[in-house]
């Protein structure tokens, strides 16, 4: 096994004139949870889109399993079945029941077998509890519940390394909960996961490490613990105030 899953050297990214990442380092170990805080705005969803190929970016070095990334198309369509991303939105595709959702990336970007690709599929809806909503189609199910598809869609290409983009941001509170369990699930079985969040308590129970931005820098960069109890910059301690946390 690598030491390193994700390394990011000196990565730059602007729109036009307007620079919004300014100079970012980071690297993921495997089976970590790293969370990216800071204030709306701060460049959280930017840096992670640039990690799988979604935005271009002007500078800078990305590396997968010890191998430089070498931003192209074909690569992207390549580490996206390594990288799983899920997003705010939760971009099921309306006229697909929900298991041929689930089954969309397997059977025809991997090619597996519609007998194994299925009995994957089978067992990660009982995981997430929606066992019974295999033939139903997105319109007919909660915000909370697509969101858990969404994350089930992305699993079952087996991805070593997953993103969630504020995956709570437009569920309603009590929706939220399901969502949140699923991603706990996740990371107390070890996978790698890096996270943009706005859920102070539930970042803290998963949090290996915290990278805090502001204005697209990384102000800190600590382990999630000390993040939380010590913060290093007045910014952040004004931020974690801000959330009432």
């Amino acid at each position: 096994m690598v030491d390193t899953l994700l390394k990011v050297e000196h990565l730059n990214k602007a729109y036009g004139t307007k620079q919004v990442l300014h100079d970012i380092n980071f690297s993921v170990t495997p089976g970590s949870v790293t969370v990216l805080l800071g204030p709306s705005g701060s460049g959280k969803s930017t840096l992670i889109r640039c990690l799988n190929g979604l935005e271009e970016f002007q500078s800078g070095q990305l590396s997968f399993e010890d191998q430089p990334i070498k931003p192209t198309p074909k690569t992207w369509q390549q580490l996206r079945q390594k990288i799983g991303m899920v997003f705010q939105s939760y971009d099921l595709f309306p006229n697909l029941t929900v298991i041929d959702n689930i089954l969309l990336g397997p059977l025809k970007v991997q090619k597996r077998s519609k007998t194994e690709a299925l009995k994957q599929a089978t067992q990660l809806l009982k995981e997430v509890d929606l066992t019974d909503y295999a033939d139903a189609f997105p319109r007919q199910l909660s915000g909370g519940q697509k969101q858990r598809i969404a994350i089930v869609r992305a699993l079952a290409l087996n991805p070593e390394f997953m993103l969630f983009d504020e995956v709570t941001a437009s569920l309603d509170p009590e929706m939220v909960r399901g969502v949140l369990e699923v991603m706990l699930n996740l990371a107390k079985r070890k996978m790698t996961m890096l996270v943009v969040t706005h859920e102070m308590n539930f970042a803290q129970q998963i949090a290996d490490n915290v990278l805090f931005l502001e204005d697209g820098a990384i102000l800190e960069k600590t382990q999630g613990k000390q993040f939380f109890t010590h913060p290093q910059t007045d910014r952040a301690r004004e931020f974690l105030d801000s959330m009432a946390f």
